[in-house]
């Protein structure tokens, strides 16, 4: 399947056709829950809460970047744009592998070995997990003591983490993935400074992703002072590491709501809490639809061969 989807590309939009069905599909099974829970806010604030996500969504964009130009690979940023933001539409297709699949044969159209797009897409993933729940561990004894010792087996993965990172074991790690798959090693190491940038950038996206959800507890809890913030941040942190954990839903549909729900009973009511998380999943998948098209238009402008030229010129 890879293999076709490598030459031929009526599988590759026969891949977008089906990615974006299960996400209409998505939408349309919970658009009376989704209309209604839009009815409970002001347009502005959804609109805001859509501009935070966006831009929380450009900071993961740049530090993915960054990671892949460590290992090698530095692709032009409309490149980069058009290689994360379209491959992403992928998670929405039941199985793990798709959004993996589409982002390594994006990039190869455009210099960067499928090896390098895989390490610097777990990479990503685990630097993302390690910042989310960093978050957590700050903010979640705001919401409630409880929740934080609920919660203690996800926090308990940020020593095992930080470990992970180390320049030698991520190395080591993604070189014996690599092997298992009968695929080239990475040739080179992400340099320690790559990562911390890249750790910077996200965390940078993960406080956008907390003001999504600040300015949506607000337009429900408008008597909430500054440490709304924190609650917001932490809430939306713990949901995202338990949905990207339950790895047989696509996307977290649905895990991540009710995490939200159960994080945020301290402090909202069942009801508008459940408000809170399906504007906000609505949100993300809004952006996600709309970074993809940003994606493809931005990549439109640079053909393959002149990446490529960008791709293994000096540095």
């Amino acid at each position: 399947m890879l293999g076709r989807l490598r030459s031929s590309p009526l599988v590759r939009v026969a891949l977008a056709v089906v990615a974006l069905g299960f996400l209409g599909y998505g939408l349309s099974r919970n658009w009376t829950a989704s209309v209604a829970a839009l009815g409970r806010l002001s347009w502005p604030t959804v609109a805001a809460s859509l501009a935070a996500v966006l831009v929380g969504l450009t900071f993961m964009l740049v530090a993915w970047r960054r990671v892949l130009a460590g290992l090698g690979s530095p692709l032009p940023l409309r490149v980069a744009a058009k290689v994360l933001f379209m491959g992403q539409l992928g998670k929405y297709v039941p199985g793990s592998v798709w959004a993996f699949a589409a982002m390594m044969e994006l990039a190869r159209d455009h210099g960067s070995p499928p090896r390098r797009t895989f390490g610097a897409t777990v990479i990503g993933l685990v630097v993302s997990l390690g910042c989310a729940l960093g978050l957590a561990a700050v903010t979640l004894p705001l919401v409630s003591a409880q929740v934080a010792r609920q919660s203690w087996y996800l926090l308990a993965l940020i020593p095992l983490i930080m470990i992970g990172l180390h320049p030698r074991v991520l190395t080591f790690g993604l070189n014996l993935v690599l092997r298992i798959g009968r695929r080239e090693p990475l040739d080179r190491a992400l340099p320690g400074s790559a990562l911390v940038r890249a750790a910077g950038l996200t965390m940078i996206g993960w406080l956008c992703y907390g003001v999504h959800m600040w300015l949506l507890l607000a337009g429900m809890r408008p008597d909430g002072g500054p440490e709304l913030f924190a609650i917001a941040a932490g809430a939306y942190a713990l949901a995202y590491v338990t949905g990207l954990l339950t790895v047989i839903v696509p996307a977290g549909i649905g895990v991540r709501e009710g995490a939200m729900v159960l994080v945020l009973a301290p402090v909202l009511d069942t009801p508008r809490a459940l408000v809170v998380a399906v504007v906000s999943r609505l949100a993300f998948t809004l952006a996600d639809v709309l970074s993809a098209g940003a994606g493809y238009l931005l990549g439109r402008g640079q053909a393959p061969a002149e990446s490529k030229a960008a791709v293994y010129a000096p540095q």
